[in-house]
């Protein structure tokens, strides 16, 4: 097998546009996606609030460079969300994304966190966790610390994962400042009024009526918005936003099949810097950092598969550009796995059948969010199909030897590999020797030969081998 006849199968019949065609806005709303899925919103969320984020702005005189700032920040609001999901899953004893979504719809009175807490928390509680009662009396007992732990966590790692996108300090502080509200009494710091950047302030109010047209439609959002001013919001913001959104055809605008075309069309869109192969490699790795926070026994797994990958390929004798661009394949091999529940990744013992439907969605979910992005398209498929085999017993489209590309295999491997000498939720790591004799076993059905001894000699040389570094800069 050729790996020039695998590129061709995985790039779908579509060419790669490359990175300095590629738009940053473009391949950041695909990745928005991606957040949208671990915080349990429907599809285009992101995108929606950026749009709105971006009117208020407009409409309250914001200068070219504060819009661009605002347009990127609301974008990635959510850059740290993966951080807490398994923290929320455990100690609210269910599903994270739905739990999420459904405490994005409560009130700001403490009595609506009360009754959120008694309908939702300890829906999956096992008898090990004491039950739902036992839930629930412990996260009203000690709702203020859980609280500001979890949010803490996501603005801090949001706000981390920015700068390693290269993004100026403003936006980086717009993220971790967005859930604190007007009167003081968000979170994490409780700061208040204009001491909390204004990119934050709209960014909030951006998500909060986001949320609230796509529960309940344009009247329920300007009631939410209206009803929130003075106390979470800005109500100068407030007040803006609901002279903006009076008009019908804000709404409209909003409910297009095709905003996502007009976002990227906006001034703050077009004018940002070239997406290089450099800054390409740095947008990888951050995502990899999202994916990796969505469970505790995955950090760093993104980037050692990474290399690993690399190390093979150079192994085998693939070319400079051809490693690069699988680097950046195996890196986001798991993106999908944001849409997948943190009680499922983190499930000690076996499975269920519905369970295992949920688990394998995220090779496809991989392959849908790759596929949108000009650059990254050509490998969508073969980040996605990494759980595929050459027996075609594999998922999720059950492929064998004949359809599935070099890239593919290498990535298998390397996959494998890690996670094997990894800790993981019902086993504690494997030592080399151990991973190799259970990989063995798997050589001609599952795993490609040739992938596996150029594996076994970079593991004998030492891993990484010949990895590519990571350059960071600002892009400002």
């Amino acid at each position: 097998m050729e790996h020039s006849h695998a590129r061709q199968f995985a790039a779908q019949s579509q060419a790669s546009t490359g990175p300095a065609n590629t738009s940053l806005a473009e391949i950041l709303g695909a990745f928005s996606h991606a957040l949208d899925l671990t915080e349990g919103q429907p599809a285009g969320h992101s995108v929606r609030a950026c749009w709105i984020g971006v009117k208020l702005g407009q409409a309250i005189g914001l200068d070219e460079a504060s819009l661009r700032e605002l347009y990127y920040a609301v974008l990635l609001k959510d850059l740290g969300c993966s951080s807490n999901a398994a923290r929320v899953a455990s100690l609210f004893a269910g599903d994270d994304r739905q739990l999420k979504r459904s405490f994005k719809l409560i009130g700001p009175t403490p009595e609506e966190f009360g009754a959120f807490v008694m309908a939702d928390a300890g829906a999956q509680a096992t008898a090990q966790e004491g039950g739902k009662g036992a839930v629930v009396d412990h996260i009203l007992g000690n709702a203020g610390e859980i609280m500001t732990g979890l949010i803490d966590t996501r603005c801090t790692r949001g706000a981390d994962i920015a700068r390693q996108l290269r993004f100026s300090e403003e936006v980086a502080q717009a993220i971790a400042g967005l859930d604190e509200h007007w009167d003081g009494s968000g979170l994490p710091l409780g700061i208040a009024g204009e001491a909390i950047p204004l990119a934050s302030r709209i960014a909030l109010l951006a998500q909060v009526a986001e949320v609230f047209y796509s529960h309940g439609g344009a009247a329920h959002s300007r009631a939410e918005i209206e009803r929130r001013s003075g106390g979470w919001f800005d109500p100068a913001l407030a007040a803006a936003f609901l002279r903006l959104s009076a008009d019908a055809a804000f709404w409209d605008a909003l409910g297009a099949h095709d905003l996502e075309r007009h976002l990227f069309a906006m001034e703050p869109a077009r004018h940002s810097c070239a997406v290089d192969d450099d800054y390409l490699d740095d947008i990888a790795t951050g995502f990899g950092q999202v994916i990796d926070a969505k469970s505790p026994y995955t950090g760093g797994h993104s980037d050692r598969v990474g290399q690993i990958a690399d190390a093979v390929a150079a192994r085998m004798g693939l070319s400079h550009d051809d490693r690069r661009d699988l680097r950046r394949a195996a890196m986001l091999h798991d993106v999908g796995k944001l849409g997948v529940s943190s009680r499922i990744l983190e499930k000690p013992g076996k499975l269920d059948a519905g369970e295992w439907v949920e688990m394998r969605s995220h090779a496809d979910l991989t392959t849908d969010i790759l596929g949108r992005i000009g650059v990254l398209r050509d490998m969508a498929m073969i980040a996605g199909s990494h759980h595929e085999r050459l027996d075609g017993k594999g998922y999720p489209l059950g492929l064998d030897a004949r359809m599935i590309a070099l890239e593919t295999r290498i990535i298998t491997v390397a996959v494998l590999f890690d996670a094997l000498t990894a800790d993981r939720p019902y086993r504690a790591a494997m030592d080399t020797d151990k991973a190799f004799a259970i990989m063995a076993a798997e050589v001609g059905t599952a795993l490609d030969p040739h992938c596996f001894a150029a594996l076994q000699a970079c593991v004998a040389d030492g891993l990484p081998q010949k990895a590519l570094p990571v350059v960071t800069r600002d892009i400002h």
